[in-house]
């Protein structure tokens, strides 16, 4: 008998788990537990996020237990604040399918539909590094906002006056977030902040197209964009998502060239006006052309800042923070393991450039 049979598995993963998205969590529980075992494993780590710790805490008391291996099950929220916690250690993530999204695994080209093939990889897989990217937000003023919620030509509805900094030498004006896959301000953040979860939980990614259809018809804003050491520019604009990875649920690729781990974001701008100027948009992304106008544009670099002329919702990860006037989004280049598939199919950058 070897010395691992006589001691048990010393090998033991985290499972960092948002509990509501989840009708009979005990099964999940236990079905993980089998899969650990059956590889080789001891029993997971199980923590259970709360409505006041969405991950943070409970990935870094997994690292305070000394696993091998984190795994988020839950949404993209949850994807996010581990990894955030993760980055810059050597301890890998292990993408469990858990949410509606699962945008990193998607672009990771892991199998989202089965959490015994996603475990499996977890703990049999090879690490990989990928980039993160840091962002810097900044919060409007309560004058900024009240002026948005005057102005006739934009009737905003989700405008919270708690996200207002009045006092410009205060630390809250700004915060300090990691993402993964992408952030953006305008369109899609308003999107994010309309679709309801009940909806979600029914029609999953569909009810974010509902959503956006909603909300076609909302004002463009201005902004100010700088890319790295390039000269800055202005564009009217209704969305600016810069992004680590760039295919999004129902097959979209946003961002073509954006690759997880080549040390750079890419970005898009879209000017789109009306709902016609929106059916133009939609082809020019799917087809890769430019038709029209310049209605999409896509840039990159290692850094890239966004001022807006006004407050605009925005967000990370489908993950919506209320209003900012500006956003500064740097790249942080290999400074997060995760685990893909062993094999020669590893390099995140051969993947994707091959499904181009």
């Amino acid at each position: 008998m070897s010395a691992e049979e006589q001691s048990g598995p010393t090998r033991r993963a985290a499972v960092v788990v948002n509990p509501t998205k989840f009708e009979d969590l005990d099964a999940v529980h236990r079905h993980v537990s089998e899969v650990c075992r059956r590889h080789g494993w001891a029993d997971p780590l199980w923590l259970e996020t709360t409505a006041e710790d969405t991950g943070a805490g409970q990935t870094r008391e997994a690292l305070e237990a000394g696993v091998d291996l984190v795994c988020p099950l839950g949404g993209d929220g949850t994807v996010r604040t581990v990894g955030a916690v993760l980055a810059g250690t050597d301890t890998p993530l292990g993408l469990l399918p858990g949410g509606t999204g699962n945008l990193l695994a998607r672009n990771l080209q892991l199998p989202i539909d089965s959490l015994e093939e996603c475990l499996t990889i977890a703990l049999t897989g090879q690490d990989h590094r990928i980039d993160t990217c840091h962002l810097d937000l900044i919060r409007p003023t309560s004058a900024q906002l009240a002026d948005r919620l005057t102005d006739e030509d934009d009737p905003a509805e989700n405008v919270d006056f708690g996200d207002a900094v009045d006092d410009r030498d205060d630390e809250a004006v700004r915060e300090e977030h990691t993402f993964l896959v992408m952030a953006g301000l305008g369109f899609d953040a308003e999107v994010m902040a309309g679709a309801p979860e009940g909806l979600k939980a029914r029609v999953g990614w569909l009810a974010y197209l509902v959503a956006g259809f909603r909300h076609l018809k909302g004002p463009q804003f201005t902004v100010g964009v700088k890319v790295d050491d390039e000269p800055p520019f202005s564009r009217r604009v209704r969305s600016v998502m810069v992004g680590n990875v760039g295919k999004l649920m129902g097959g979209m690729d946003l961002l073509p060239h954006a690759v997880a781990d080549d040390g750079t974001v890419d970005a898009v701008i879209l000017s789109p006006e009306g709902v016609v100027g929106w059916g133009a948009t939609f082809a020019q992304l799917a087809t890769r052309r430019r038709v029209g106008h310049d209605r999409v544009t896509h840039f990159e670099g290692s850094e890239v800042r966004v001022v807006s002329n006004k407050p605009v919702e925005i967000e990370i990860d489908g993950d919506t923070l209320g209003t900012a006037i500006a956003m500064r989004i740097l790249v942080q280049p290999a400074s997060l393991i995760v685990r893909l598939p062993a094999g020669p199919g590893t390099k995140v950058r051969e993947e994707i450039d091959a499904l181009s």
